[in-house]
């Protein structure tokens, strides 16, 4: 019996995380699928569902922004799925189980790691497309990447990982060797990854956490890091990897239509035309780019919260977006107190993992309410360890 629960579990986070939801193979949702058998044959005793506040101002957020704003019914559907079955896969599967936690964390950035390392074989590899189609069920339309459709899809996957597998290395008192490697392979992945925006996450993330833990004393190591890095780069990754896809030649090659602060800052002149939102003047986006010639493609500033004031509005835009993040905040302002303390290690690893994908949605469009499958589960993940420390 135990063996069809990892199974399922690990099916549902591979759902999860890759961002499958229905396919060829896949009749059904892929999360209903998997996630069903494991919230209803194998729960956990549980006296009360412990995400009522978080669930439904989730599934406010998505009905305002995807049905009233974009008009989108089926992106609603598909969302609000995948954010329940995520909420009943943490309270119901998972509940007051350690063992069950500890696992879904590892298999989640298990996942990860095999899709950054997809990724790096893409680079070497033509054929490794062909494995990625067969893991999604889907073509794939863009490369090299991991395992995801399209490239900024793994953003968020690198995003939430390298933070992750360097922080952790610190936390968990692993050998100085260690770090130096995990900290190296990060900036591997990142490099040949070519996300920007995931590697200002880390940057921040990094930082923040050096500062935090070892205070004076992160500024000579930060400055060594950026030695370690220029030495990487230019004795490892420069002459030894892929020379046209990488992240200095993206940023080289990108064109200035789709340069983030540009378009961030085409968005909040449209946004300083319609103050109150484009709900409440019942515009969507189509409607007021047309003569803006940045966005005559039909493209957004690919700033998800940006994107999501502009539509509803400072009022109800911040006022959502605060009780979305106040707990999580809260969670991990108390944490970093003492961050010194063995038993906050995992969390802390987690808080600075959300904080680095909920960086990398600045500059693009999927957040925690279209279901990214990586900030979702770190989401919930954070939230319910909290509780289970607090209940010990």
């Amino acid at each position: 019996m135990k063996y069809i629960v990892a199974l399922l579990m690990v099916l549902y986070l591979y759902a999860l995380t890759y961002g499958v939801f229905m396919t060829e193979i896949f009749r059904l949702p892929a999360p209903v699928l998997f996630g069903i058998p494991l919230i209803t044959l194998f729960r956990t005793k549980i006296n009360n569902f412990l995400y009522t506040k978080e669930l439904l101002v989730l599934l406010i957020s998505v009905f305002f922004y995807y049905v009233i704003g974009l008009q989108e019914l089926k992106s609603f559907t598909s969302y609000a799925i995948g954010i329940l079955m995520c909420s009943l896969y943490f309270n119901n599967f998972i509940g007051n189980s350690s063992l069950r936690f500890k696992v879904s964390i590892y298999v989640f950035y298990g996942l990860l790691i095999f899709s950054a390392i997809v990724m790096v074989m893409d680079h070497f590899y033509p054929g490794t497309k062909q494995i990625r189609e067969l893991i999604m069920d889907e073509k794939v339309m863009q490369s090299p990447s991991g395992i995801a459709v399209y490239q900024f899809t793994f953003g968020y996957q690198l995003a939430a990982l390298v933070p992750f597998l360097f922080i952790y290395t610190v936390l968990f008192q692993k050998h100085f060797l260690f770090k130096i490697i995990a900290f190296l392979i990060c900036l591997g992945f990142l490099y040949l990854g070519m996300q920007r925006s995931a590697f200002v996450g880390f940057v921040c993330c990094v930082s923040v956490f050096m500062l935090l833990y070892y205070r004076h004393k992160a500024v000579v190591i930060l400055f060594l890091g950026i030695i370690a890095a220029i030495t990487f780069y230019t004795t490892v990754l420069k002459d030894s990897t892929d020379e046209t896809n990488n992240i200095l030649t993206k940023n080289i090659n990108n064109d200035d239509e789709f340069n983030r602060s540009g378009l961030m800052l085409e968005n909040l002149n449209i946004y300083s035309e319609y103050p109150l939102g484009l709900i409440f003047y019942g515009k969507n986006w189509g409607d007021v780019i047309y003569r803006n010639p940045v966005f005559s493609s039909g493209i957004t500033s690919h700033n998800a919260y940006l994107m999501f004031v502009t539509y509803l509005g400072p009022i109800i835009g911040i006022i959502l977006l605060w009780i979305i993040y106040s707990q999580v905040l809260k969670i991990s302002v108390h944490a970093v107190k003492s961050i010194r303390k063995p038993e906050n290690a995992l969390l802390i690893c987690l808080c600075f993992s959300f904080l680095g994908a909920s960086i990398n949605s600045l500059s693009h469009n999927a957040w925690l309410i279209s279901a990214d499958g990586p900030t979702l589960f770190l989401y919930f993940s954070i939230l319910h360890l909290n509780r289970m420390q607090n209940s010990y």
